[in-house]
Order: C-alpha cells, then structure tokens, then sequence
C-alpha cells in the first residue's frame, strides 16, 4: 500500500510540473513590412530591411508572469510574407530568400529562408524557419530582420509585403 501511494505522489507531483511547465511557454508575435521596388534586377540579389521592431519584451514577459531572467529560448516558429499590394500579384517572381535578424551589440543571423519559390505560389508565402535559439534578441528592445531575395523575373510595380512572425517563449518554471 506504501509503494501505491508513493507512486501516486510522483505521478502527481510530475502531472503537476507538466501543467505549470506549459503555463510558461506562449507565443510572440510580431508584424511589420517591407517594399521590393520594381525597378529590383533579375537574378541579382538584393536586400530588404523590416523597420525597426519594438519587442516590448519587458511587458510581454510580464503579460505572461515571467522576466526576461527566466527565459530559456524563443525560437521562430512561423515566418509568413503576404503581398498587401498590388492586389493581383503574386510570389512567383521571388526565385528565393534568406531572412537574417540582428539586434543592437549581436552579430546578425541566419533565421529562416526559401530556396526554391515555387512557381505556382500565390500572395502568401510561407518561409522555412531554422531551429535557432533567439532570446539574447528578442530580450532586446528592438530588433530588425533583413530579407536578401532573389527575383526570377522583372516586376513593374512596387510590391508591399506584411512580414508575419511568430516567437515560442518557453521561460523556467517558478524561476527554477
């Protein structure tokens, strides 16, 4: 009887970290967006930087009843591009991407890309993210990404693109 109610107190007790574990994981999301003008070269790579992104971290992390002390990663889970205008264009003129983030006092890196743009891809692209710890930036005031494309045709017009991006938190428990 000793050992059933030992195991039903680990069993528990860990049921119960499990629970508190997953209050302190939540995502980030942030928004902002870029203009590939039309006079960009076929074939020739160029870049494009998001504005500046305030993190407001700070009261992020407090929203979710943690500091920025406590976070163990964030690590990009979603990148979406989705042209605004001109209404009827789409991606198919992107060949690929490389998307790169940098923060004040941190080396700029690698953070998601897209090799191979499909060509029947319409007005919302979805970028393949890397599996790269990014809390030293996100724990920063500010933050910016910067987009090197390549297009694979001539494009007329000035495209504006929304850039959507998603950040998992996952913060220690209690501060443990």
């Amino acid at each position: 009887m000793r050992i059933f109610i030992l195991v039903l107190a680990v069993f528990v007790t860990l049921v119960s970290c499990d629970k508190l574990d997953e209050l302190t994981k939540f995502d980030l999301e942030y928004k902002s967006q870029v203009t590939i003008p039309s006079t960009a070269g076929v074939d020739l790579p160029f870049d494009m930087f998001t504005p500046d992104m305030e993190t407001n971290s700070d009261s992020q992390f407090e929203v979710n009843d943690t500091r920025k002390d406590l976070i163990e990663e964030i690590k990009l889970t979603r990148l979406q591009l989705v042209i605004t205008s001109p209404d009827d264009s789409d991606f198919s003129f992107l060949e690929s991407l490389v998307v790169y983030i940098s923060a004040e006092g941190l080396d700029e890196i690698k953070i998601a890309s897209k090799e191979v743009v499909d060509e029947n891809v319409g007005d919302v692209l979805d970028v393949d993210v890397l599996d790269v710890d990014l809390k030293e930036y996100i724990k920063k005031d500010k933050f910016n990404l910067r987009l090197k494309t390549v297009t694979d045709e001539l494009i007329s017009t000035d495209h504006e693109i929304d850039v959507n991006s998603t950040f998992f938190v996952d913060a220690k428990i209690l501060g443990l």
